[in-house]
Order: C-alpha cells, then sequence, then structure tokens
C-alpha cells in the first residue's frame, strides 16, 4: 500500500506506486472501460481524448464524473473529477493527473489529485490507497478480488 502523504487541510494528494508491468500496460486501465473495472468502480465510461467522458460509478450511489484533459500513451492521463449529486465535490471540479515511467520491466505511477476542497482530501486520499493497491494487483494480470467499495 502506499503512504499516505497527504494532511487534512491541504487540497492535493500525492500517490507514488511501483507496478509490476510495463507503462503500456498500465496506461491502458486508464482508458479501457473493461479493465478499468477491473481495479476500480463496477461500470466505467470511458470515451479517453481531450473533453472525453470519464464516467465511473462505484457502486449505485457513488458516481465519478468529469472529462479527459489529456492523453499522452503511454505518459500522462489528466482527467476532471468530482461526484455526481454532491456540492462538496461536484463533476469536474478538481483534476487528477497520471504519469507512468518506466522501472525496468515495470511502471512508477505518479499520481497527483488537485482542487479538493480541505473536508474532502481525507476521504480521497483513503480512496487513491485502497484502489491504488488494487491497480498493483491488477496491473501485472493479478485478480485483486471483488471491490468491497462496489457494493455499497
Amino acid at each position: 500500500m502506499p503512504e499516505p502523504e497527504a494532511e487534512v487541510g491541504t487540497d492535493v494528494i500525492e500517490r507514488e506506486v511501483r507496478i509490476e508491468a510495463p507503462p503500456e500496460t498500465v496506461f491502458e486501465f486508464f482508458v479501457d472501460p473493461e479493465k478499468y473495472v477491473r481495479w476500480k468502480g463496477r461500470m466505467a465510461w470511458l470515451d479517453p481524448r481531450p473533453g472525453g467522458e470519464y464516467r465511473v460509478a462505484i457502486n449505485d450511489k457513488a458516481v465519478a464524473k468529469g472529462e479527459f484533459v489529456e492523453i499522452d500513451p503511454p505518459r500522462r492521463v489528466v482527467f476532471t473529477w468530482g461526484w455526481e449529486g454532491t456540492d462538496a465535490t461536484p463533476p469536474g471540479s478538481s483534476t487528477v493527473e497520471v504519469t507512468l515511467e518506466p522501472d525496468g520491466d515495470a511502471t512508477i505511477l505518479r499520481l497527483v489529485h488537485r482542487g479538493l476542497t480541505p473536508s474532502e482530501v481525507a476521504q480521497h486520499a483513503h480512496g487513491w490507497d485502497h484502489y491504488l493497491g488494487r491497480l498493483e494487483v491488477a496491473g501485472p494480470g493479478g485478480d485483486p478480488g471483488p471491490d468491497p467499495n462496489a457494493a455499497a
């Protein structure tokens, strides 16, 4: 699991994990809906082009929504982020930047989530820790098992 780096009161979450798969493989887990739901969410609607839809249903109540801002295969994905039906972090109100750097046969994934309100940082940090841990398993072809959040 990644080490927590964000503290409540800041508006940025930064995480770094090493995934035992090349960047080309890891990149697909951010742009291919079938691969996306192997590590995060129950359903994903992804149109990976600038201005394209980013929408992921974690469960029946939690649906993340935004749009892709930048796609640079296999190095970088940037998308806006927020939750449908909430004023705390409405759709598109924050930005997630993912960079992928080769490290031998593996990938160093750096995630930076900016623009969160201080009250939302801890919850999102916990969520990214959970999901990046699942991606560390799914990326190299493993099965992280059912997502406990998908049943909520």
